[in-house]
């Protein structure tokens, strides 16, 4: 590729080369455009007047010299000269001037033209011979050189348009396409806070909010993997260190069962782990992929009541169920069971012995509503926002009861959305109330991101 192509091909990948070069364009076909409707006008509307002007000329001359002689002919061609510019002939068939008897046949056409309208080395000359064959009637000038500055000014107003359509161009395409273009960029780099601020209605502004929306997401997207990823090394760090002590302890110690024993409960605690995690990653993963089918809801909640029962049992509390739900719901069995089940699991967890966890249940109609309350040590108002968040566990509470993986609440969220309900937490004084709004029609599986 040479440097004239390599030249134009850097600057075609500009957006304002291109709309000028477009512009040019339009600008030179409107041009062959206008000559050629010009060209089609004088041909056929100004040359056939013109013509009937020199008949009209050339009527009047004859009739001047054979009514008035010489004389009357001379004053016609005087007054037209003085008219009209240039210079007028009255000439027999011969080409011989009738009023100064010079030979002029070089202004006439070759035979069998009648008339002509021709223009050579700067002189105009027009020429139209009588009816009968008998007269000429002939005009010259000097071409005018000033009509290019007579029109100049008018491509000053063209050129100036052209700059002001280029300018007009410039600020409501080029500029905010460039501005958005720039976020991108940084965007990419990992400015990930970077937005696209725009008032407009039109596509341009379409697009910045398009970007936004999708910055967005992806903002949520990568801070939610970063902090998961940080959750999961952290969570992960304490059973595999205890784990890396135990087999050193079981190597020396004297007493390997209990070593084992505890390589065991870390074992057991780090599946559970990484099960709650591929079980978390596979709601994230494909929501539309999971089937939805009409469901009974209360026979779900019937067995995870029944589930859950011993465990609350084995807690010292019991479980008591208020009302019931009539109307199926379309969903997943699995993931409203996961649901149910974290949240039902999640109070057992946190409720004191001889207290009763309350499973209420009601329908508004289109909806299916669970509530779930204990009457544990609740959640401090500034960690309300955040027990829905992956690993996230109230410090008092683990170091009570030893928690969870912190991943229960996450999972239930991830469910309810996928079904367009919603799940809110709040302290109810005391103890924790968490209720679940689901749908009984689902149109589709939200996205989770």
């Amino acid at each position: 590729m040479s440097l004239a192509e390599k030249a134009r091909a850097i600057a075609f990948k500009s957006l304002n080369a291109r709309v000028l070069f477009a512009m040019a364009v339009i600008l030179s076909l409107s041009f062959l455009a206008f000559r050629f409707v010009y060209q089609r006008i004088e041909l056929k509307y100004l040359n056939p007047l013109f013509d009937d002007f020199n008949e009209l000329q050339l009527k009047s001359a004859q009739n001047a010299y054979e009514e008035d002689g010489k004389k009357a002919l001379h004053e016609y061609m005087t007054s037209l000269n003085s008219t009209f510019g240039g210079y007028h002939y009255f000439l027999n068939a011969s080409g011989v001037d009738l009023v100064s008897d010079e030979n002029r046949s070089v202004l006439l056409p070759p035979a069998p033209a009648s008339k002509s309208r021709t223009e050579a080395h700067g002189t105009w000359i027009i020429t139209q011979r009588s009816v009968d064959g008998r007269y000429w009637f002939a005009a010259t000038g000097q071409v005018s050189r000033t009509r290019i500055w007579t029109f100049l000014p008018y491509y000053f107003i063209v050129l100036g348009a052209t700059g002001i359509l280029g300018w007009i161009a410039w600020i409501g395409i080029i500029s905010p396409v460039r501005k958005i273009a720039a976020v991108i960029a940084a965007f990419g780099q990992g400015n990930l806070s970077l937005r696209i601020h725009s008032r407009r209605e039109d596509e341009i502004g379409q697009l910045g909010r398009s970007f936004n929306q999708m910055a967005e997401r992806l903002e949520r997207l990568i801070v939610s993997e970063r902090r998961l990823l940080a959750d999961i090394s952290h969570e992960l760090r304490s059973p595999l260190a205890r784990l890396k002590f135990a087999v050193k302890l079981a190597r020396t110690s004297e007493d390997s069962k209990a070593a084992l024993d505890r390589i065991e409960r870390d074992i057991n605690r780090i599946t559970s782990l990484v099960t709650e995690i591929i079980e978390m990653t596979s709601i994230e993963d494909d929501p539309a992929a999971q089937k939805m089918a009409s469901v009974p809801f209360q026979e779900i909640i019937d067995e995870v009541v029944q589930d859950c029962s011993l465990e609350a049992d084995f807690h010292g509390c019991s479980i008591a169920v208020e009302g019931a739900l009539t109307h199926p719901v379309t969903g997943n069995r699995e993931l409203l069971r996961r649901a149910v089940e974290n949240v039902l699991r999640n109070g057992v967890r946190y409720s004191p012995r001889g207290s009763t966890l309350r499973l209420s249940l009601s329908e508004d109609g289109q909806n299916a509503l669970v509530e779930v309350r204990d009457y544990g040590p609740g959640v401090p108002p500034e960690s309300l926002g955040r027990i829905f968040d992956p690993f996230f566990r109230v410090e008092e509470a683990r170091v009570s009861s030893g928690g969870g993986s912190g991943l229960g609440l996450s999972i239930a969220k991830q469910a309810v959305q996928m079904h367009q309900g919603s799940i809110k937490a709040e302290n109810a004084s005391p103890g924790l109330r968490i209720r679940m709004m689901i749908p009984f029609r689902t149109a589709s599986p939200l996205n989770l991101s």
